[in-house]
């Protein structure tokens, strides 16, 4: 009886904890959409007070003076191609790494494994350093600078920082799926590059929408790195949004900062509901060791 006790009162503190959690989420999240669409004399009163109509000219003014498409497309192309490199680079790496053997295969995994226990805002100042030399022997070469202020560079640098913790979770996937399918493959005339594209790859779906997923995630809302890279006038979404606020709060132009929040945080939420079923076979599923 006493056990039956215990158990219960667990049951109900972790209801009571998820459901807490829910709220602290949902709440702020809801609170922002529905004050993207106040007026400015609406933020005068209670801020719970939901809005007398749908004032989409936040969103209007937010893309056409706060420059957020600019910003959107920035962040979008910088994402998306940080993405594709990520994948092409990280994929084959972490097939041989986690189904070959060769020289130096223990030196490299110790590399990768050593880059996930660094921090990227750590080194951004060095990154920047070593680009900021490289811009000015090209200056001096060609009479213009290259590497600064690019978004292809911001999203090979975004891919290359994100490369451990792809191949840390793409090759400890490879790792548990049995031999047998690529025996299967090779007997069927298979290439090494042919078998990792028409099997391997196709059965660590979930595992790819999986780092996809995280690392859309953390391209799309990094800061440091941007703000630094990319000290010009083109920028992306979140450096974006933090020159937006700055200037909407100094004149109490509430309605356009919150829509630039909304502008920044849909894509997330709409990703995240087309893949979440991917992203948790990706967390639980692998196949049966040899």
């Amino acid at each position: 009886m006493k056990k039956m006790s215990t158990e219960k009162l667990y049951k109900i503190f972790v209801y009571v904890a998820l459901i807490s959690l829910a709220i602290s989420i949902i709440v702020p999240v809801a609170w922002v959409f529905v004050s993207s669409l106040k007026t400015n004399a609406e933020f005068q009163g209670s801020p719970w007070t939901l809005p007398m109509s749908f004032y989409f000219q936040n969103f209007i003014d937010a893309f056409e003076k706060a420059h957020m498409a600019e910003y959107l497309l920035n962040s979008v192309i910088v994402t998306a191609l940080g993405l594709i490199l990520l994948v092409i680079i990280a994929l084959p790496a972490s097939y041989v790494l986690a189904r070959f053997d060769f020289a130096g295969k223990k030196i490299i995994n110790t590399l990768f494994m050593a880059g996930l226990f660094i921090n990227v805002n750590y080194i951004v100042v060095p990154i920047f350093l070593m680009l900021l030399d490289w811009d000015d022997v090209i200056y001096n070469l060609f009479g213009q600078t290259f590497f600064l202020d690019n978004i292809f560079v911001l999203a090979v640098v975004y891919a290359s920082t994100a490369l451990p913790f792809t191949i840390y979770l793409l090759s400890g996937y490879f790792k548990t799926l049995p031999k047998a399918y690529e025996e299967a493959a090779f007997i069927d005339g298979c290439g090494y590059f042919k078998t990792l594209i028409k099997v391997m790859a196709p059965m660590a779906k979930p595992s790819i929408i999986t780092v996809i997923l995280f690392n859309f995630l953390a391209f799309w809302n990094e800061y440091i790195i941007a703000l630094t890279l990319m000290p010009g006038a083109s920028k992306t979404l979140p450096v974006g949004l933090v020159t937006l606020s700055k200037g909407q709060m100094a004149a109490a132009n509430y309605g356009q900062l919150y829509a630039g929040l909304v502008i920044v945080m849909l894509p997330t939420l709409i990703l995240y509901i087309l893949v979440q079923k991917k992203l948790t076979q990706g967390m639980t599923l692998g196949g049966l060791k040899d």
